[in-house]
């Protein structure tokens, strides 16, 4: 009766070590960041008006004729733009107000003394006994600073479209060009950052209504 060598399993120590897949995932790194950073980008959209968003999509490709632009289309795309960016920053000055009574929600516009309503001559009680303290929700300096950083959203949203791009840049240089694919995304970094430090408490035109508000 002879016996046979019993096999032994090979240890996870003795398996073939494969650098490849190490070189692999660093190089993979700097991949999964430059994606990561462009989803943030993608993402800054949620802190811009849904309507001036809305309003973009729709019309930017029938100004530019899907980005083949000519003398007389170029300015007009850029007169959308700079309506657009300018509903950006008034959107900043806009804020909302539930009232007491029947629980409607009141839109507004902020100015120097408090919350001038668009509808108030349409509220229910001419008094306004039911509203909150329209005094409270008067302009303050991050307002201006949100509507800083809107704008400033905006126009990197607008500058990674490529029917703008196509419209205002046909052609561009490789110094342009490095430009445009690298300021957008930096523009968006700062943006979120600053909005998560410095976060907005109005709700206004185009904005989501928070439920406690």
């Amino acid at each position: 009766m002879s016996l046979r060598p019993s096999k032994q399993k090979p240890s996870s120590s003795d398996a073939p070590k494969t650098p490849g897949r190490t070189q692999s995932s660093l190089r993979s790194l700097p991949q999964r960041a430059l994606s990561q950073t462009l989803t943030s980008t993608a993402n800054l959209a949620n802190l811009l008006p849904t309507g001036t968003l809305l309003a973009f999509q729709l019309l930017t490709p029938i100004f530019t004729k899907n980005g083949a632009c000519d003398a007389a289309t170029r300015p007009l795309t850029v007169i959308l733009l700079v309506l657009l960016s300018f509903s950006c920053f008034l959107a900043c000055f806009t804020d909302s107000v539930r009232s007491l009574s029947d629980g409607q929600v009141y839109y507004g516009l902020a100015t120097f003394k408090g919350l001038w309503l668009f509808d108030y001559y349409n509220y229910p009680d001419g008094s306004g006994s039911g509203l909150p303290d329209l005094s409270k929700y008067r302009i303050r300096f991050i307002d201006g600073v949100h509507a800083v950083l809107s704008v400033l959203v905006f126009g990197a949203v607008a500058m990674r479209d490529k029917n703008v791009l196509g419209c205002l840049y046909p052609n561009p240089n490789h110094e342009t060009q490095e430009v445009l694919d690298i300021v957008p995304v930096g523009i968006g970094l700062i943006c979120s950052l600053l909005f998560v430090v410095f976060p907005t408490r109005r709700h206004g035109v185009g904005y989501p209504l928070t439920p406690g508000k």
